[in-house]
């Protein structure tokens, strides 16, 4: 018995780690593949059952796994985004939110023969979207830039509004059951919402404080503030019965708005945990579905999803973008874009189990009702959207820009020099100073770890096309390689060599043999230290009498050949041995010393005056 739980619970590992690495292979959302994946070896093979599996255990699992995802939603909405976020985008979180919800809402209730309250319970489960449903979206897809944003922002302040409204509709259910007077129903509502608040504030403030004033170690941030999310989460259960998803959530929201408190590496850590947690619980929760629900939703499910897809998310658009400046066709595509994902999912598992022990017996079809939602968005909109894009002129052309690992002064100069050849850049760096400096000069900067999942959560590749990575760190070089071979392609990742050392050392990673850039004697050493004897990059033009080879003996270890633009302006990034040889009419963008940059100057001068300018 004890080998068949043990290995029962390293299978379901297993088969997660599996969904969520193929999602990542075909760049897709990993709830599709978990979701079908825990029917599979549920209902249909008969290998897990996680009731009997679990037993008494699978309700508190499944309450505290919401418990946290809630709070890494939550630690995400940040007020001064939302002040600063554009009139559609706010719209959409809230007048277009209530739109959603009623019409699902309606839905349920009429062509489902819901329940009116399991119905208003059922809307509010699918208004949220979610980035981890759209990122992989909207990289597969590729709209346009205003398309991108709108719907990324979408997906990160309404995953815990929308969580948020699910759990005031659930408090609400539970507080007036037994057909109390509506007084005391409201009064029992107030007092959820207040220990809600009152506990989630003052937990959220007294966590602030604490990573504030440095009164943990930094090795306990992570692991303390776990404990103390389940803390509150059943400390408020305790005081007021189902306060607790109010309670984590509301503290989320409090830590994130505090000043000058970090949460970027709390955020990263609740996200792994969240990652472990939704792949385990949605397998767990998919195997736990019966066909007989499903038989028992019968055709009216596919119309909700038809309702879901074809009204509700049209008239939130409509309403969201009234009098805008958006193209007919870009409002299209965002009424046609808009899969259910993470929170729906597991929100409606944990409220169904809920509600079926508070009597309610309908509430055993919320869940393969969400699923069927989630699963025909996630599809239907996947397999359509590429081509609907592309049908309607709002696909991003081939992207040309960079994403460029660090904003050190070798990093700004590079960028910079792109940038007045009309190729924009994406700067990442972990250093402030650095990132501040590039914001200085107008390069556009993203404050993290080009490698991290805060990156994969936060960090725009919308019209980027190429990986540079600058890093003095080869290690971090290397994993920068490894990270975006996915979203670029092999032959669209460069990466410069640290130092001699780090060239030499068998103790360093050394970068694949096809991805360095400029030059295996080129490091970021040799760069950084030409830069600091008053180096720049200079233009300068090849001509039949003037080609690359004649460049390279004249200016041999005095200049360093970084990119080559040829006559249609495609640029290139030079490599070891040159695989791409500029000839005539193309132009070559260097790093030349002081002196040579003179002479470079007066020789072009003296022969072509428009043909060598400075970067």
């Amino acid at each position: 018995m004890e080998e068949h739980v043990v290995l029962s619970i390293a299978g379901i590992g297993a088969l997660a780690i599996a969904c969520q690495w193929f999602a990542w292979w075909v760049k897709l959302p990993a709830i599709l593949f978990l979701l079908l994946s825990g029917i599979f070896v549920g209902p249909v093979l008969g290998l897990l059952h996680p009731d009997a599996l679990f037993g008494e255990l699978l309700f508190p699992f499944v309450s505290l796994s919401v418990a946290v995802i809630l709070f890494e939603g939550s630690l995400t909405l940040k007020f001064s985004e939302i002040a600063g976020l554009e009139r559609i985008v706010r719209r959409m979180v809230t007048s277009g939110l209530v739109v959603t919800w009623a019409v699902a809402a309606l839905a349920a209730y009429t062509l489902l023969n819901f329940p009116l309250e399991l119905a208003l319970l059922f809307g509010a489960f699918i208004v949220v979207t979610g980035p981890t449903v759209i990122v992989p979206l909207l990289r597969t897809v590729r709209p346009t830039a205003h398309v991108a944003n709108i719907l990324r922002w979408e997906g990160i302040v309404i995953d815990p509004i929308g969580a948020l409204l699910a759990v005031l509709v659930f408090e609400f259910i539970i507080s007036g059951q037994g057909g109390e007077a509506l007084g005391h129903t409201l009064i029992s509502f107030t007092r959820i919402i207040g220990v809600g608040v009152v506990i989630g504030i003052l937990s959220g403030q007294f966590l602030g404080l604490a990573l504030r004033n440095h009164w943990l170690p930094e090795f306990l941030h992570n692991v303390a503030t776990l404990a103390l999310v389940f803390t509150v989460f059943a400390l408020s259960n305790v005081v007021e019965a189902e306060a607790g998803l109010l309670t984590v959530t509301v503290m989320g929201i409090r830590l994130a708005n505090m000043r000058n408190v970090s949460v970027e590496h709390i955020l990263d850590f609740k996200e792994s945990l969240s990652v472990v947690l939704i792949s385990a619980l949605f397998i767990i929760l998919a195997a736990r579905i019966d066909f007989t629900q499903l038989q028992a939703l019968g055709w009216g499910a596919l119309g909700i999803l038809a309702v879901i897809q074809f009204v509700a998310r049209p008239v939130k658009i409509a309403l969201a973008t009234w009098g805008s400046s958006l193209r007919w066709q870009e409002r299209a595509l965002l009424a046609w874009i808009g899969p259910r994902g993470i929170v729906a999912a597991a929100v409606a598992a944990l409220f169904s189990l809920r509600l079926q022990a508070a009597g309610y017996p309908q509430a055993e079809l919320l869940v393969p009702l969400t699923f069927m939602v989630i699963i025909g968005t996630v599809v239907l909109q996947s397999a359509t959207a590429g081509l609907l894009a592309r049908a309607l002129g709002v696909a991003e052309p081939e992207p040309r820009g960079f994403l460029i690992v660090g904003a050190n002064p070798v990093a700004r100069v590079i960028a910079h020099a792109l940038l007045k050849r009309g190729y924009n850049s994406v700067l990442c760096d972990t250093t402030w100073a650095n990132v501040s400096a590039a914001r200085m000069h107008g390069l556009t900067t993203f404050y993290g770890s080009a490698v991290s999942e805060y990156a994969d959560r936060s960090l725009d590749l919308i019209g980027l096309g190429r990986l540079l990575a600058l890093s003095p760190q080869q290690e971090l070089n290397v994993l920068a390689i490894h990270r975006y071979r996915r979203e670029f392609g092999d032959s669209h990742l460069f990466a410069l060599q640290a130092s001699e050392a780090a060239v030499n050392s068998k103790q360093t990673t050394p970068l694949p043999a096809g991805n360095v850039a400029f030059g295996d004697d080129v490091t970021y050493e040799r760069l950084a230290n030409a830069l600091g004897m008053g180096a720049e990059i200079r233009e300068t033009a090849l001509t039949e009498n003037f080609d690359f080879d004649a460049y390279h003996r004249r200016h041999y270890k005095k200049a360093i050949p970084l990119f080559a633009v040829d006559p249609k302006e495609r640029l290139y990034i030079l490599t070891p041995g040159y695989k791409v040889k500029p000839g005539p009419g193309w132009t070559l963008l260097s790093l030349v010393e002081p002196k040579e940059a003179e002479r470079l100057a007066a020789e072009t001068a003296a022969t072509e005056p428009d043909a060598d300018e400075s970067a």
